[in-house]
């Protein structure tokens, strides 16, 4: 069976981290917040609270807008980041609009290239 070509783009740039423009930057999340918080997970402590707060989420969790929006105050409040009404929702969105599923392993890996 032929996978169609954006299936294979989409698992080559995953594969490769090929992506020129990364997802996240598409919804307004800037490349200066994602790697300020990439830093401050490398952190025992935060990477441990973070872990306990979202271990056993559920793709439906996930997919929960109100659930999502409480998670991110959550997690930015751990980080000490201070993000406006607007970029929480820019978060909220992207994080409904990839669909994750925590149990399938091809989406944890989506998500690790995207952010590695």
């Amino acid at each position: 069976m032929d996978r169609p070509s954006s299936y294979t783009q989409t698992v080559t740039g995953v594969i490769t981290g090929g992506a020129k423009r990364l997802s996240y930057q598409q919804y307004g999340i800037s490349p200066q917040l994602v790697e300020r918080i990439k830093l401050k997970m490398k952190n025992p402590a935060y990477k441990e609270r973070i872990k306990n707060l979202v271990q056993g989420l559920s793709k439906a969790d996930l997919q929960n807008s109100a659930k999502v929006h409480q998670m991110v105050r959550t997690i930015t409040g751990i980080l000490n980041e201070r993000l406006s009404p607007a970029h929480e929702q820019q978060i909220v969105q992207f994080v409904l609009s990839q669909r994750i599923d925590p149990n399938n392993t091809f989406h944890l890996i989506k998500l690790w290239g995207m952010f590695r």
